[in-house]
């Protein structure tokens, strides 16, 4: 598996988690009364990565491999 393609998933998941640990700490914060924790774009930042490896993954499999004859 190239490194684009198992990166994508990889991805996913750290973007997944992150998401879900900050909207547990803002939940958290709501229900302490408290002032929650600025948000940031985790998922929009997520899929901006999935798509750039994604078009990494096509130029390396339509381009690179075919010229390198990998």
């Amino acid at each position: 598996m190239c490194m684009f393609c198992a990166a994508i998933p990889m991805t996913a998941a750290v973007g997944i988690k992150l998401n879900a640990n900050q909207k547990s700490a803002h939940q958290q914060a709501e229900k302490e009364n408290r002032q929650p924790p600025a948000e940031k774009l985790i998922a929009r930042a997520t899929v901006g990565l999935i798509v750039l490896l994604t078009f990494g993954s096509l130029f390396y499999h339509t381009v690179l491999s075919p010229l390198w004859k990998i």
